[in-house]
């Protein structure tokens, strides 16, 4: 019997292939922030939005870049939380990690309700028994093998990207007059005072909103550290994935204010059901509404497989509880699942019965941290890239222009959350983001390393398992 290759193995344990990530990356950052909350951005900005979307896309392309050049100068230390540790210290990589958990923790309670109430729509059972019933879900395609999470995510991620390719090419022939009755494009662009109809201040009020509509592309380069190849698959993906996010997000937008006018359009529900609708698909909104449920599902199982690796690096590090490492056969981090789905379930229930108080003041906190999050990545690679090239090994790190690209990423990022102050309407969640940020450092002095980090290198086997082991050996 032929022996399996070295590169077979590792295939076959680590569960997750190029395409996983690939999907995964785009996944992460297709949700129902462009489904429907972009209506919202292109009521309040006119069509000059589109502008937003690119500027914000190659601040995205940056950082994406800059992550996935740090992860292939040194592959196989895990997700991204342990860059900034190497470039910052225990400290700020305590903290990052936290901060990036309880980000995505709350996610996980919000996708939840969202689905839940789409789904109340078919299935007739209260909200709260319905996202109890999401996250269980989740919990349980993420309790097996990492492939089978990823075989779920690629097809969730599936559909959001084939219906958005669909909408494009549909709504394309449909602006160059091959179908249809035609579209006043120019009036939709410039009619009511132009492509900038409130001023340019407005466009500059929506650049955070825009921002939380891409984010979670990072999760691709934690996905890729389970595959046989992590440094080849984060390069591949971080090199394309910014420009296929500038070919959805931007295309999706030109198209619909072209085809609808931007003064139509109410914040809450779907720019692209308005525009099927005036293409005359049959059943547009049922297709969007498939289409919002699957990317609501997709963001719950990606939340659901970051917030347990993270969870487990921690304790790794010793930042958690080591009982947290423990994992089953298939690798598959079955207590960090929990405890994140037990955490989620609390978010989830804090919206229904106290979604004022404790949800709300949840969501302030957590808003702001992927900014924080985008910062430490930016400040990281600046770090980096500068000792290696000090010890000679700068041969991975090709972004162009540096260190000036970087820093001009870093004060991008900086005025976002300046332009959250500056707005009423964020302004109590970029205090309180920032609240949460010297919480967890004051945290991370105090507890950071007070627990034994944990000396890992594989999973935890049961006993029987090893017997089984034995006897297959004494066997053979």
């Amino acid at each position: 019997m032929k022996e399996p290759t070295s590169d077979q193995t590792v295939s076959e344990d680590k569960g997750l292939s190029s395409r996983h990530i690939a999907m995964i990356a785009l996944g992460g950052v297709i949700g129902a922030g462009l489904f429907v909350g972009s209506s919202a951005a292109i009521a309040k900005a006119g069509p000059g939005i589109a502008l937003v979307f690119v500027a914000v896309g190659f601040l995205i392309m940056a950082i994406m870049r800059m992550l996935g050049e740090i992860v292939v100068s040194d592959p196989g230390r895990g997700s991204f939380v342990e860059y900034i540790r190497l470039a910052h210290g225990d400290r700020i990589g305590f903290a990052s990690g936290w901060l990036y958990w309880f980000f995505w923790v709350v996610v996980i309670g919000s996708e939840a309700i969202a689905g839940a109430m789409m789904l109340r729509d078919w299935i007739h059972l209260p909200v709260w028994v319905l996202s109890v019933l999401l996250i269980i879900s989740m919990k349980l395609v993420n309790f097996f093998a990492p492939k089978i999470f990823g075989e779920c995510e690629f097809w969730l991620s599936s559909i959001k990207v084939f219906t958005i390719v669909a909408f494009i090419l549909l709504a394309l022939l449909y602006v160059l007059h091959v179908f249809g009755h035609g579209v006043p494009v120019h009036e939709n662009l410039f009619g009511r005072r132009g492509l900038f109809p409130n001023g340019i201040v407005p466009l500059l009020a929506l650049v955070p909103t825009v921002l939380f509509t891409m984010m979670g592309s990072e999760i691709s380069t934690v996905a890729a550290a389970e595959t046989s190849d992590p440094g080849g698959n984060v390069s591949r993906v971080t090199r394309t994935l910014g420009l296929r996010i500038m070919m959805f997000y931007v295309s999706s937008i030109c198209l619909i204010t072209m085809i609808v006018p931007w003064w139509s359009l109410y914040p809450g529900k779907s720019p692209f059901v308005a525009v099927l609708k005036v293409m005359g698909v049959p059943g547009a909104a049922l297709i969007m509404q498939i289409a919002i449920l699957s990317a609501v599902l997709s963001c719950l199982n990606s939340s659901m497989y970051i917030t347990s690796r993270i969870l487990t690096e921690l304790a790794i590090q010793g930042d958690a509880p080591a009982f947290l490492v423990r994992s089953a056969p298939d690798k598959a981090p079955r207590m960090a699942i929990t405890i994140s789905s037990i955490a989620g379930l609390l978010v989830a229930f804090s919206s229904i019965f106290a979604p004022s108080e404790i949800f709300g003041f949840l969501l302030n906190c957590s808003g702001g941290l992927i900014l924080l999050t985008y910062a430490l990545i930016s400040t990281s690679y600046i770090v980096l890239r500068g000792r290696s090239k000090r010890a000679g090994t700068s041969e991975h790190f090709t972004m162009m222009l540096y260190p000036y690209l970087s820093i001009a990423s870093l004060i991008a990022i900086i005025l976002v959350f300046v332009a959250m102050l500056i707005n009423p309407g964020e302004r109590e969640t970029a205090f309180a983001s920032l609240g949460t940020a010297v919480v967890c450092y004051l945290m991370a002095c105090n507890f950071a390393s007070r627990l034994a980090p944990v000396a890992i290198s594989e999973p935890v086997v049961t006993e029987e398992e090893t017997k089984d082991e034995e006897s297959k050996d004494g066997n053979a």
